[in-house]
């Protein structure tokens, strides 16, 4: 059945004209190998979504300000984060929170150094004790 359509699209009898074709995926994105940044304001649980399709392209460091559901619904945003850090954890990246109210999520190339620096920690021993 192949060889019939091939020859009848090429006009040829022979069922190897010497010709290599190559297919090509039009659905395909074309991919810049430059990793995004990209910023996230999560005001509800639904926008998780959003968040973890980007993650899961694995060219993307989100870095989400989550202090809207913080105030608003406390609840949600545990349920949220905890998504992320499951998807996060799938896809062998990593997970921080920066202050109270920012996480950042990275892909697996990429490590979140956890540590904070002396000035952070010497600033938090001194407001703890304000």
């Amino acid at each position: 059945m192949l060889s019939k359509l091939k020859r009848m699209f090429t006009g040829s009898d022979s069922e190897s004209s010497g010709e290599e074709y190559l297919e090509i995926d039009l659905n395909q994105v074309e991919r810049d190998n430059k990793v995004l940044v990209k910023l996230f304001v999560l005001k509800q649980y639904e926008e998780v979504n959003e968040i973890l399709n980007v993650l899961r392209e694995g060219y993307t460091i989100a870095i989400v300000d989550i202090k809207v559901l913080r105030q608003k619904d406390p609840i949600e945003l545990k349920r949220a984060v905890s998504k992320i850090k499951k998807t996060a954890d799938a896809l062998e990246g990593n997970i921080a929170g920066f202050g109270e109210n920012i996480i950042i999520i990275t892909p697996s190339f990429a490590k979140i150094h956890k540590e904070a620096p002396k000035v952070v920690k010497e600033e938090m021993k001194r407001s703890r004790f304000d």
